[in-house]
């Protein structure tokens, strides 16, 4: 058989970055490089099949744009693992998911202390302007790649001991569905481009697009916690369904 590349200079109908793009697919697709396989960088992929520098780059960027690969700054690109996703209107524990998958959650608490409630945080949990509040910036990630920045900001009369947690080992999600049973919640979604400091933390380019969840909790009557989450589109998707499924 042909070499992809091979067969574009045959005909030339067809870019030679599609050529590259194809002969990368063939190799993931068949299994031969496996998730998180490193694939070829630009420069191995001039050497290795005589084409530019500009042909190797956009057949990797658009690939990575696709969610075939996931490209991290400064370390290479990678076959992407297939996409993890969340329940759209369920308020589940992301480790849940991830083990469910059969695959490995991990958590780095990068803030976990007490703060005063700005105007916006003391309107999304009804609390006074500079009331005290907790805040917790944890980033989750599944078999070592970033998936998830949790921003949440807690009311300490619904869990008073949050800042005692160990949230590496336990989520901030299953601490307050035991300290405060949920009884409602209240979404937000939306496309949003990251800033450059949640682009370090998920390892991912600034131009890549992500998704946004705004989320509140309730316990009774009272705002448990408001939460932003923030997801790579590449990496993860969100799914709903409502209604019953019937089958014939």
């Amino acid at each position: 058989m042909k070499h992809p590349i091979e067969m574009k200079r045959d005909n030339d109908t067809a870019p030679l970055y599609a050529g590259v793009k194809q002969m990368i697919l063939d190799r993931i697709h068949s299994g031969e490089w496996p998730p998180r396989h490193r694939v070829p960088s630009e420069n191995e992929l001039v050497t290795e099949l005589g084409v530019s520098k500009m042909t190797a780059n956009r057949a990797l960027r658009e690939l990575a744009n696709e969610g075939e690969l996931v490209r991290i700054q400064g370390v290479g690109s990678f076959v992407a693992e297939r996409k993890g996703y969340s329940a759209l209107f369920e308020v589940r524990n992301i480790a849940d998911e991830i083990a469910e998958r059969g695959h490995t959650h991990e958590a780095s608490v990068v803030i976990l202390a007490q703060e005063a409630a700005s105007p916006e945080t003391a309107d999304a949990l009804d609390l006074a302007i500079g009331a005290a509040v907790f805040h917790s910036l944890i980033v989750h990630s599944e078999n070592g790649v970033p998936v998830q920045i949790e921003d949440r900001f807690v009311n300490p009369a619904a869990a008073p001991d949050y800042l005692a947690q160990e949230f590496s080992s336990i989520t901030p999600n299953a601490y307050l569905t035991a300290a405060a049973p949920l009884s409602g919640s209240e979404h937000i979604v939306e496309a949003a481009m990251p800033q450059s400091w949640e682009c370090k933390l998920l390892s991912i380019l600034k131009s890549e697009p992500c998704l946004a969840i705004r989320r509140r909790t309730w316990s009774g009557r009272h705002v448990v916690s408001t939460a932003r989450l923030i997801y790579p589109g590449h990496r993860y998707r969100l799914e709903a369904r409502t209604g019953k499924m019937f089958e014939e």
